[in-house]
């Protein structure tokens, strides 16, 4: 009998109804022993049924995946589902029982199943969020680089023909002086040869006539004629004139072999170095905090860069959100919320119902903010129209924040003593709840500020809880961050752990506001460092960095905004 196709619902972020009869509320947790997925309320009621109080009752999405049936080819009426561990097959219960396999162990076949339908869950994101997103990115890459290759190529054709054409302009003009100096070789021997062919018609004119004379004289009757006369005039014959043969040009060859005009011309190669690989962009794989370099930190300090005030939010600056076009949005806790350029200047104000993280902005430079009194998480596009985005029912959205590697929108919200963190899609779909951890227990308490690492972790900072909840993308909870053991020199006292504004950066760190500094931590929760060294007077409320490792840092009691430099 074929298998039956495997479950994976669920594995993409969606809403599954509870499978309790006759409720419609969203499934959130799963029972394994019954393989039923259940809402908060029908979970409580299955745990205190005396029948089902001790099973095992989880969050869905780390629940037990239910074995397919498959019957046993030799007990049809069987199903498989125990494994050998001696013999490596599966098999029914009944097999277990037979001689062959006396003594074996066995392992429930189901947990083995959940656990490799586990395992290539993980390997089908790893393969979809990661290499699949960086090979397309080099794929990209590589159509770039034959555009590129291609006008490389034809720049190189036009400078080749250029180089030519110059080439041969030089050698028409010494052709062309050439020919000239020719033709005045040539006119000059014409003209000397035109001068003696004139002197020797003038003489051949003179040996006619002294042939004609010759023949009067010896046809004259009169003898006595002929003797006087030869006697009288010198018949001499003059000699034939003198004349020269021309000396014409001689070419003399140029002396010049292929690689001479290759010189001339230049020539094309390729540098003799090695190619350097390319760099795969996509950023989303887990990385071991062991593997990280944070050799580039020189060292953990701030460097101040400029200090401009922001006029119109009077003595706090709490939340911070910074656009790619180089515009920041300042707002403080009564509703002013101000858009300045990086010296200050306001481009313009508009009130809201304020907040503390409860603004951000969209890669498309929409400005999104909630309202808690009206339960509406509000959109400003670019052309300055407002839209409610979403529509939060009974809870108060408090924070939020827009996904620069999904474009989703989390926020964080709370109802009564429940809080919790939604995701909505760029259009504002409801996609997935983050409440529980992975005991069932509330993860947050009041999720003022939230933020999204370079992995895909939510990071929350709580200040009801004096925590930092990270969880990732699934909601899964990773770690939380308590703070550390900190003494300043202006107190005796050791403050309790308050943070405040969070964000991280390029290279994963998390940097929270933190009373009197800021905190840096790994993208695992590890405390690396404080970055501000601590004043009475400063109390840090918000942070945010920008694409050049730049701080920017808003703090109470002062209407400004303090840019740092802290990565070289």
């Amino acid at each position: 009998m074929a298998l039956s196709k495997p479950d994976i619902k669920g594995t993409a972020q969606h809403f599954l109804e509870c499978g309790v009869e006759n409720c419609e509320r969203n499934c959130e947790f799963y029972c394994n022993p019954c393989h039923q997925q259940m809402c908060k309320q029908c979970r409580d009621e299955h745990l205190r049924n005396p029948k089902t109080k001790n099973h095992e009752v989880v969050l869905y999405q780390l629940r037990k995946r239910q074995l397919p049936v498959k019957k046993c080819d030799i007990h049809p009426t069987k199903d498989i589902d125990l494994l050998c561990e001696e013999c490596k097959i599966p098999l029914c219960s009944k097999c277990a029982t037979t001689e062959e396999h006396r003594g074996h162990v066995f392992t429930d076949l189901e947990l083995i199943y959940a656990e490799k339908f586990s395992f290539c869950l993980g390997e089908i994101d790893k393969v979809r969020e990661y290499f699949v997103p960086s090979s397309e990115d080099l794929q990209r890459e590589i159509k770039e680089d034959v555009l590129g290759i291609k006008k490389i190529i034809d720049k190189l054709r036009t400078s080749m023909k250029a180089e030519a054409e110059s080439l041969k302009s030089l050698i028409d003009k010494v052709v062309s002086e050439n020919m000239k100096q020719l033709e005045q070789i040539e006119k000059s021997l014409l003209e000397d040869l035109k001068t003696q062919d004139k002197t020797l018609d003038d003489y051949i004119i003179y040996l006619n006539k002294l042939i004609k004379d010759f023949h009067e004289f010896i046809s004259s009757p009169d003898p006595t004629k002929l003797t006087l006369t030869l006697s009288l005039v010198d018949m001499k014959i003059r000699p034939i004139p003198d004349t020269t043969k021309p000396v014409t040009p001689v070419f003399t060859a140029g002396q010049y072999s292929r690689e001479d005009v290759a010189k001339l011309l230049g020539k094309i190669s390729i540098p003799e170095i090695k190619p350097n690989p390319r760099k795969i962009k996509n950023t989303e794989f887990p990385i071991n905090s062991s593997q990280r370099k944070l050799t580039n930190i020189q060292p953990f300090c701030l460097t101040e860069v400029r200090v401009f005030f922001v006029p119109g939010i009077g003595y706090e600056t709490v939340h911070l959100s910074l656009d790619k076009s180089g515009r920041l949005w300042v707002s403080n806790s009564g509703g002013n919320l101000v858009q300045t350029d990086l010296q200050g200047n306001q481009l313009q104000m508009i009130q809201t119902s304020g907040g503390q993280g409860y603004h951000t902005v969209t890669q498309d430079g929409d400005l999104i903010f909630t309202d808690y009194y009206k339960k509406v998480v509000n959109r400003i596009t670019m052309d300055n129209k407002i839209s409610k985005m979403i529509k939060t029912k009974d809870w108060e959205p408090w924070s939020v924040y827009s996904s620069n590697i999904t474009k989703d929108i989390l926020v964080g919200m709370r109802n009564g003593k429940e809080a919790k963190v939604t995701r909505y899609n760029k259009k504002g779909k409801e996609l997935q709840n983050i409440q529980w951890d992975n005991k069932g227990q509330s993860l947050y308490s009041n999720p003022h500020y939230i933020t999204e690492n370079i992995n895909g972790d939510i990071c929350t900072s709580d200040y009801d809880k004096k925590t930092v909840v990270v969880v990732d993308k699934t909601g899964q909870h990773r770690f939380s961050y308590i703070g550390q053991e900190l003494t300043f020199s202006f107190t005796d006292q050791k403050p309790d752990f308050q943070p405040f504004g969070i964000c991280t950066d390029a290279y994963g760190h998390i940097l929270v506001c933190d009373q009197y500094t800021i905190v840096l931590l790994d993208q695992d929760g590890q405390f690396l460092s404080t970055l501000l060294e601590p004043q009475f007077h400063i109390v840090p409320l918000s942070v945010c960095v920008d694409d050049e490792n730049n701080i920017y840092l808003g703090i109470n009691n002062m209407p400004m905004v303090t840019v740092y430099k802290y990565l070289q």
